[in-house]
C-alpha cells in the first residue's frame, strides 16, 4: 500500500475515533442544551470564527431544515449592525475549539447583557467560553488528524457531529415526520414525492375507454394503442365501472386460447379498481401500488368520474 493511502487511512481512523470519543463526553449538559433549544421561542443563532464558523453555518442549516429555526452569524459582523437580529427570546450556540477565541469572546458580553442563553461548544471545559455559557458541551479530541496536530480536522469533525446529534435529538423531541422534512426541502426528491399530487402528474389523454361488452380482441388493440397498458370501462353516467390491464389480457389468452376473442371486457375486468382523488400525494400512491402489487391507479372525482391515470412512471419525480 502506498504511503499516500496509509496517511489517508490514518486520518480517517483519527477522525472516526474523535467521533466515538464524544459518547463518554455526553452528560446532563446535552439534555439541558436540547431542552433549551426546544423551548426557545425565538431563533437559534449559531456563531463562530474561522473553521468553527464554517461548521457553525452547517449546523445552523441542519437545524433549520429539521424544524428548528436557526441561522449563522459571524461575530465580526455583530459590530456592524447584525446584533439587531437578536432578541431575548433567542438562544445562541457559540463554537470555538479552544474556547478562547478573542473575536468570539468579545461578542459574549453583548449576549449576556441581553440575557440571551448561550450554549457553548468547545474542546476545553475550563475555557472562558465554557465559564460564561449557560450550558457547555465538551467536544475534546485526543489529537487532530493533521500530522502536525495543528490544522482543525478531528476537532471540526467532532463539533459537526455534536451539532448533528443536537439536531437529531430535537427532531425526535418534535416528532418531526417525513412530511415536515419535505416542507423544508421542496426541491428534493423526497419533497417532490410528499408534496406532488396525482393532479400534477396524471395522464389525461389517450386513455383507452372500452365498453363493457367489447370483445377482447378489439380491447387488446385499444390497450396496445393507449401505451398505458390498461383500459377503463365507464358506465352510462361516465363513472368508472372497471379496469383491464395487459396482464389481464395475457392471462385470458392463456386461459381461453382460441375462445379468447369471443369473451368481452366485462368477463375479465376488475370491477372495483384502485382509485385516488386528484389531491392524493405521490408518496401515498406509491404505497398503494406497492401494497396491492399494481402498476397504476385511476384518478377520480367525488362521484367516481374518471379524471386521469397515474402509473408507476408518473411517480418517478
Amino acid at each position: 500500500m502506498s504511503k499516500i493511502r496509509e496517511d489517508a487511512i490514518q486520518a480517517i481512523k483519527d477522525e472516526a475515533q474523535a467521533v466515538l470519543d464524544l459518547i463518554p463526553q455526553l452528560d446532563d449538559s446535552f439534555d439541558k442544551a436540547v431542552e433549551l433549544m426546544y423551548s426557545c421561542r425565538g431563533k437559534i443563532i449559531v456563531t463562530g470564527v474561522g473553521k468553527s464558523g464554517h461548521i457553525g453555518a452547517k449546523i445552523a442549516a441542519t437545524l433549520s431544515s429539521t424544524g428548528t429555526p436557526s441561522f449563522f452569524i459571524n461575530p465580526l459582523d455583530v459590530y456592524h449592525g447584525d446584533l439587531g437580529v437578536m432578541t431575548k427570546d433567542d438562544v445562541v450556540v457559540a463554537i470555538s475549539n479552544s474556547g478562547q477565541t478573542d473575536e468570539l469572546l468579545r461578542f459574549i458580553p453583548l449576549v449576556l447583557h441581553m440575557q440571551v442563553p448561550i450554549i457553548g461548544i468547545s474542546g476545553h471545559a475550563d475555557s472562558l467560553l465554557a465559564k460564561y455559557s449557560t450550558v457547555h458541551l465538551c467536544v475534546k479530541v485526543a489529537k487532530e488528524a493533521c500530522p502536525l496536530n495543528l490544522a482543525p480536522t478531528s476537532s471540526t469533525t467532532a463539533t459537526l457531529v455534536m451539532g448533528d446529534a443536537l439536531s437529531i435529538a430535537l427532531m425526535e423531541k418534535r416528532h418531526f415526520r417525513p412530511q415536515d422534512f419535505a416542507q423544508f426541502h421542496p426541491g428534493g426528491s423526497l419533497g417532490k414525492r410528499l408534496l406532488t399530487t396525482a393532479r400534477d402528474v396524471m395522464h389525461t389523454e389517450n386513455i383507452p375507454i372500452i365498453p363493457v361488452d367489447m370483445h377482447l380482441g378489439e380491447a387488446a388493440v385499444l390497450v396496445s394503442r393507449g401505451r398505458l397498458a390498461l383500459g377503463v370501462a365507464l358506465d352510462a353516467e361516465g363513472r368508472v365501472a372497471g379496469l383491464i390491464t395487459d396482464g389481464d389480457l395475457r392471462r385470458a389468452m392463456e386461459r381461453w386460447q382460441a375462445d379468447f376473442v369471443s369473451h368481452t371486457m366485462g368477463d375479465i375486468m376488475t370491477r372495483k379498481p384502485k382509485t385516488v382523488r386528484p389531491t392524493a400525494k405521490i408518496s401515498q400512491i406509491q404505497q398503494l401500488m406497492h401494497r396491492h402489487i399494481i402498476h397504476a391507479v385511476l384518478v377520480v372525482d367525488d362521484d367516481n368520474h374518471l379524471l386521469g391515470v397515474v402509473d408507476h412512471y408518473s411517480c418517478m419525480v
